[in-house]
């Protein structure tokens, strides 16, 4: 099942082929898409898919006037991700999400993803139950909306930001189709955008053998809004010879922090 060009999944080309308690499985197209700010390609679109096949299973678990909201997100990536997506181009990342565990106040999904039959990473999402918001917006019922571009930063509408220091940013512009169904920046793009900076503050040395990122795990701590100071932001932890770690953040338009990650790398 496609999705609206409107809609955050319909921008990434997410098309879901099976949904319900038991399993959740869709594709997302990862191959080309290169990290704006050092051009190299990137596992990010992973995370994308991730956040919603898991955030799925989870909701698909619901009671009557429950809705859910996703609290982590972590995703541990295979050596060779990137290559093997590059090698297949003409077919999108699949992903297969099942519940992990009873469900409680808080549910967790556990996904595995792969490309050409090569597994590339697995990956749990785990939401808490929250009775249903009193608004939500429409889900779109028709094909309508257009695609700004086929960069991923046209795609995420991102733009590399200033930082006068060590640190890596892209500013997270206000565009309603990235949005959620309460009217937040969608959790896929938002931790696309922790990955990004994250790799980016590690890999400066673009002439150097570049750090591969192995795993991702961001904490949602508040609704993350779009527009005036909102952006991601990383800075280096430790840059060894064969590993690197990296902090990032994502800060709304009102200036407060309203995701963490941690995103580790390897040579």
């Amino acid at each position: 099942m496609p999705y609206p060009l409107s809609t955050p999944l319909g921008r990434f080309g997410i098309e879901t082929a099976e949904e319900g308690p038991d399993r959740c499985v869709a594709t997302i197209p990862a191959a080309g898409l290169l990290n704006p700010l050092t051009r190299h390609p990137t596992i990010a679109p992973l995370a994308m898919l991730v956040d919603h096949i898991g955030g799925l299973i989870n909701h698909a678990r619901r009671g009557l006037r429950e809705w859910t909201v996703s609290s982590e997100l972590s995703l541990e990536v295979a050596p060779g991700a990137a290559e093997a997506i590059a090698s297949t181009p003409g077919e999108p990342v699949l992903g297969i999400a099942r519940p992990l565990g009873r469900k409680g106040r808080a549910a967790l999904g556990l996904c595995e993803l792969s490309a050409g039959g090569e597994v590339l990473a697995t990956a749990t999402v785990r939401s808490f139950y929250i009775t249903v918001p009193a608004s939500l917006a429409p889900w779109p019922d028709g094909p309508e909306g257009t695609r700004p571009g086929t960069r991923l930063e046209e795609l995420m509408a991102v733009a590399i930001g200033e930082t006068g220091g060590a640190a890596a940013v892209l500013v997270q512009q206000d565009d309603p189709v990235l949005n959620n169904s309460v009217g937040a920046v969608h959790g896929g793009v938002s931790s696309m955008g922790l990955e990004l900076v994250g790799s980016a503050v590690l890999n400066r040395d673009l002439v150097a053998e570049p750090y591969r990122t192995a795993s991702l795990r961001v904490n949602f701590l508040r609704p993350f809004h779009g527009g005036a100071e909102a952006h991601y932001r990383a800075k280096p932890v430790h840059t060894g010879r064969s590993s690197g770690v990296a902090e990032a953040e994502a800060i709304g338009s009102d200036g407060r922090t309203a995701l963490l990650a941690r995103v580790t790398a390897y040579r």
